[in-house]
């Protein structure tokens, strides 16, 4: 009999993490005029990490920086992702640091994610920790000028399609996560908090009953059972 394949427990790094390496990355590019080969990232658990960073340039005004996400053994469709980050001055304003989706990172379309209908999918902890990152090394600049950062994933909405954001309200493109800045494998509190997340999202949009289901058939035969309920929940 064939063994069983055991699962691995190597952790890996969340997307906001690598977010975060990116955009700090593209900034010293910016303020040195030659992005690095490596970067140290500040991760939202106070955690400090060398990041490789995988493509960069700077020309200037403006500066860019890659990071491939490693997802360790987790079984992520984001794993191997281009985190990407463009950071352009700006002299019309001080000390901002302004965050922007781009190219593969999801739209916010139903209130009861914590963002703005019409804002990009940047959870709130990773937008503090890209802004920390940035402010680190930034500081004096920011006294005279502000930053606009921009974060894109090539091929992002080709991975959304294998994640729940579509049910969420969020379209175009994948979530930057992570509350810690850390993968952890085969993790039952993230499948908790997406759980949560989707009654909250069900809940601001007036639902009063959700059906939860164990997979694709039972979810089929609740659909054909309880034809009153909203198919999107």
């Amino acid at each position: 009999m064939t063994p069983k394949k055991t699962k691995g427990t190597r952790k890996g790094y969340t997307t906001g993490a690598c977010s975060a390496a990116a955009a700090k990355a593209a900034t010293l590019g910016l303020l040195s005029g030659k992005v690095p080969e490596q970067i140290e990232s500040c991760l939202p658990n106070g955690q400090r990490v060398i990041f490789t960073v995988h493509e960069g340039s700077s020309s200037g005004q403006q500066a860019h920086a890659v990071i491939i996400k490693d997802a360790g053994d987790d079984p992520d469709c984001t794993h191997r992702a281009r985190l990407t980050a463009d950071v352009r001055l700006l002299t019309d304003s001080t000390n901002k640091v302004l965050l922007k989706g781009g190219e593969g990172v999801g739209i916010i379309t139903m209130r009861g994610l914590g963002l703005d209908v019409g804002s990009p999918a940047i959870n709130p902890v990773p937008r503090k920790n890209i802004e920390t990152n940035i402010r680190e090394i930034a500081g004096k600049l920011l006294q005279t000028q502000s930053l606009e950062v921009t974060i894109s994933v090539p091929g992002g909405q080709t991975m959304a399609k294998k994640t729940l954001n579509d049910r969420l309200g969020i379209i175009d493109g994948i979530s930057i996560l992570g509350t810690t800045g850390i993968v952890h494998p085969y993790s039952t509190a993230a499948f908790r908090a997406s759980v949560v997340q989707g009654i909250e999202v069900a809940a601001n949009q007036g639902q009063d009953t959700v059906v939860l289901t164990t997979g694709g058939r039972t979810e089929k035969f609740t659909m054909r059972e309880l034809r009153d309920l909203d198919s999107a929940w």
